[in-house]
């Protein structure tokens, strides 16, 4: 579970980068799932954007993503959700929550 001061240091983080993936009339598919898991044990913090003709709310679908990749939900701003996992791998880690 995150801090609130973890959270606003995610949020943060998150601002400085573009959504790398958008959820869109498919909605929420099992290749996307896979893709946006893949991505967090990569990048860790990450940005996905729902698009307008999505009919998938972006709080239901944060959601449903987080349970589907055992991630934190950090922020659902408007249409754009922020995800954070920390990698498995010592190596690939990259951000300290030590706050």
């Amino acid at each position: 579970m995150l801090t609130s001061k973890q959270r606003a240091f995610l949020r943060s983080e998150a601002s400085k980068s573009d959504a790398i993936f958008q959820i869109g009339k498919g909605g929420l598919t099992p290749q996307i799932i896979k893709t946006i898991d893949d991505a967090l044990e990569a990048r860790e913090l990450i940005k996905i954007s729902v698009l307008d003709n999505s009919d998938a709310d972006p709080r239901e679908s944060a959601e449903e993503i987080a349970v589907k990749t055992c991630s934190e939900v950090v922020s659902v701003i408007g249409r754009k959700i922020i995800l954070f996992r920390k990698s498995t791998k010592k190596e690939k880690r990259k951000i300290s929550l030590l706050i």
